[in-house]
């Protein structure tokens, strides 16, 4: 697969502080990525890779505004992410009742 074809899941695409950082900013509003570059302390061809990533998992969306590239939020794929953590949600609920009950009986 090329690297214009790639697809990135929602786990890599979140694995960047960075990107972290602008699903944050996506979520209060849309932004055009020079507002979203002027947030940053990197150039604005690696804000632009950034947000490649981001519209690859599914994450964000562009729209063409005249001659600006407006970007805003797509949650969606966020569901995938959420699911997954339930899991070790429930498996630590579950280590923790145990942990619990084992001292309330050595205690006790």
């Amino acid at each position: 697969m090329t690297q214009s074809t790639e697809k990135h899941d929602v786990f890599h695409a979140i694995a960047d502080p960075t990107r972290r950082s602008i699903l944050i900013m996506l979520a209060e509003k849309e932004m055009s990525i020079a507002a979203i570059a002027s947030c940053f302390p990197v150039s604005r061809t690696a804000v632009n890779k950034h947000l490649k990533v981001l519209c690859q998992a599914g994450l964000a969306a562009s729209e063409k505004t005249g001659r600006e590239t407006v970007y805003r939020l797509k949650p969606q794929p966020l569901e995938e992410l959420k699911n997954w953590l339930q899991f070790f949600e429930v498996y630590w609920d579950n280590k923790l009742l145990a942990l619990k009950k084992f001292t309330e009986n050595n205690n006790g």
